[in-house]
């Protein structure tokens, strides 16, 4: 498996002088190179390699690794999205460096990096977990620029841990209200998520029509706050499935749901809400997290979760009276929507989970759920 390991480089005011200039020019290189890309319709690397790589090296004075970087950066970056469109390079976007413009400096908590003027050392600091994975640290490493730091964002390699055969199955249910239940009741509720997102919400609103100078300065300092919020909450809940379900032994049973956002029908006053759901990111955390402790995840079908009995199997609009609620007309059980949905999926992943299965992502086809 594959992780990415930032840390934060500790440069002199020289340096950062130095770094900033580098970046820039990196860039610059690369918005050159795009631009003559798209006048020449040229998109293969060895073709842009051919078509700038002098040019690269005698007009933004690029060393010749640097150089070769900048073509496969733009090179990338055509691969992507519409071919016909012209690419573009912000001043400060990330550059990759590889081994022979960049290393770690072994013994020491600094790194040796290419600049305009030559190599420089830089110390940096990072906590113990991210330096144990630089110890297996593989490929290029990206230099970037975020809100006046620099950082380091490294590839490295971690082994995965064989999946346990599971005893059980955990069945979570994500949400928007109720960002996360799973079959026990265990309940992630979603208030101060939204809570924050409405005042984030309306202070760019305020700070927009206002549009000052002073309160698009206070813009950018906000920038990236809620989503970093929203993260730090994903990290802790998808911690807290994974520890429950590597105690009990168990698998972790999800809806697949891919394309959500473009099959669910909501009103105006919901969309925001919808489209700010996370569910996406919160689940690649969970499996992740799963692959590092052996933990296997399955992946059910999501039709009708909501309105199928846990208890009798029975599937019908008129169970799922409102939001929260759910009452059988069948059998009579009632309980917490969210709650029912969750035994809903551990029943489906029921079907395969025992059986034995791998870390990663599998999935339960719709005739194999109906198979319960």
């Amino acid at each position: 498996m594959k992780l990415v390991a930032s840390v934060r480089l500790l440069p002199s005011p020289e340096d950062s002088d130095l770094l900033r200039a580098t970046l820039e020019t990196c860039n610059a290189a690369c918005d050159w190179l795009a631009g003559e890309a798209h006048r020449t319709k040229t998109s293969r690397q060895f073709d842009l390699h051919r078509l700038g790589y002098a040019e690269l090296r005698a007009r933004f004075g690029l060393a010749a690794q640097v150089a070769v970087r900048c073509v496969s950066k733009v090179a990338d970056s055509l691969k992507a999205g519409d071919r016909k469109a012209r690419r573009t390079f912000r001043r400060h976007a990330a550059q990759p460096f590889d081994e022979r413009i960049f290393r770690f400096l072994p013994g020491q908590d600094a790194v040796s990096i290419w600049t305009l003027e030559g190599r420089r050392r830089i110390p940096f600091a990072c906590g113990e977990r991210q330096r144990a994975m630089l110890a297996r640290a593989k490929g290029q490493v990206d230099l970037m620029l975020v809100r006046g730091k620099w950082l380091l964002a490294a590839t490295c390699e971690v082994d995965d841990v064989p999946a346990y055969a599971p005893c059980d199955v955990r069945g979570v249910d994500l949400g928007i209200v109720n960002l996360a239940v799973d079959d026990q009741g265990r309940t992630f509720g979603g208030k101060e998520v939204e809570r924050v997102r409405r005042r984030h919400h309306a202070r760019r609103r305020a700070l927009q029509k206002l549009g000052t100078r002073s309160a698009r300065r206070a813009l950018r300092r906000a920038s990236g706050r809620q989503r970093r919020f929203q993260r730090h909450t994903n990290h802790t809940i998808s911690k807290a499935i994974v520890a429950v379900a590597e105690r009990d032994r168990a698998a972790i049973a999800l809806e697949d749901l891919q394309g959500i956002r473009d099959r669910v029908q909501a009103t105006r006053r919901q969309r925001a809400r919808l489209h700010n759901w996370s569910f996406h990111e919160l689940r690649n955390l969970i499996a992740y997290k799963a692959a590092l402790r052996g933990v296997p995840i399955v992946l059910v079908d999501p039709r009708n979760t909501s309105r199928e009995c846990a208890c009798c199997g029975l599937i019908d609009k008129r169970n799922r009276p409102n939001r929260d609620s759910f009452q059988c007309i069948g059998c009579g059980v009632a309980a917490p929507a969210d709650h029912n949905a969750a035994r809903v999926i551990r029943a489906r992943g029921r079907v395969v989970a025992p059986q034995g299965t791998t870390p990663g992502l599998l999935s339960v086809s719709p005739e194999e759920s109906r198979l319960l």
